[in-house]
């Protein structure tokens, strides 16, 4: 499935090169050609199809994969790697209520809870918090590993803020170790930093708020907004029930 890591530049030897054709890996094509009902032609239309949606989605043109993914996906329900590709496709073009079917079904298709946190995500940016509620019970039964747990941790306690709970919010992330100060760091502490940074800045803490970006910063200045947010906390009074960010993903950039 498409992947976003950079790319490393041009050199004098590659520049002018021909282009290499994109492929899919081969099982999945396999997939494809065994799930679909048609001709030899149309089986490979279907590969055709799903291989430029991938393609789009790596160069980041998402309406563009989305359209050619669900179209794959509409005729071959049951593959796991087309739904996944729609719904990733999805989530980052904000069709949220598309990128929660597509996802969902892909985990009931695999059991594989890795973007049930988008999945989470979606429901909180359509408010159904209630839903956010219930994915999240669904991955911590799924017994995910500290990555995917931390992440859905994140925005469920993103959607008890939204909600004025922020004593639970709190709590939540305090539970999972996300207030501990750690010498060396990984990705997913610096993200549970800015989260419990967001919580308590929208309670209005504005003293602990500052102390978790402050974390953030030191480990990657250029981490989301924390240095700004961070600066914005030393020069401004008390803000009480802080209205959540526009931008309901949980600021991240997706692995796939």
């Amino acid at each position: 499935m498409p992947d976003e890591r950079p790319t490393a530049p041009k050199t004098p030897s590659t520049i002018g090169a021909p282009r290499q054709r994109y492929a899919l890996p081969g099982d999945v094509q396999a997939e494809v050609r065994k799930a679909f009902e048609g001709t030899a032609y149309q089986r490979e239309k279907m590969v055709n199809f799903l291989t430029r949606a991938a393609e789009a989605y790596d160069r980041h043109r998402y309406e563009e994969a989305l359209r050619l993914a669900k179209s794959v996906a509409d005729a071959t329900p049951g593959v796991g790697p087309v739904r996944e590709l729609a719904g990733l496709a999805a989530y980052r073009a904000e069709r949220w209520a598309m990128a929660r079917i597509h996802l969902k079904a892909y985990f009931a298709l695999t059991g594989n809870a890795e973007h049930h946190p988008l999945v989470m995500d979606c429901e909180r940016a359509n408010h159904k918090y209630r839903a956010v509620e219930k994915t999240y019970e669904e991955v911590v039964s799924s017994e995910p590993n500290a990555d995917i747990l931390a992440e859905a941790r994140i925005v469920y306690a993103g959607s008890l803020a939204d909600q004025g709970k922020f004593v639970e919010a709190i709590e939540l992330l305090n539970k999972a170790g996300a207030a501990k100060l750690l010498r060396n760091p990984s990705y997913r502490h610096v993200r549970m930093w800015y989260a419990l940074g967001d919580v308590y800045d929208r309670a209005g803490e504005t003293t602990t708020a500052r102390e978790m970006f402050a974390r953030v910063v030191a480990t990657d200045p250029e981490a989301y907004d924390a240095a700004e947010r961070m600066g914005d906390l030393g020069t401004m009074a008390v803000r009480k029930n802080r209205k959540r960010r526009t931008v309901p993903v949980s600021k991240k950039k997706l692995v796939d």
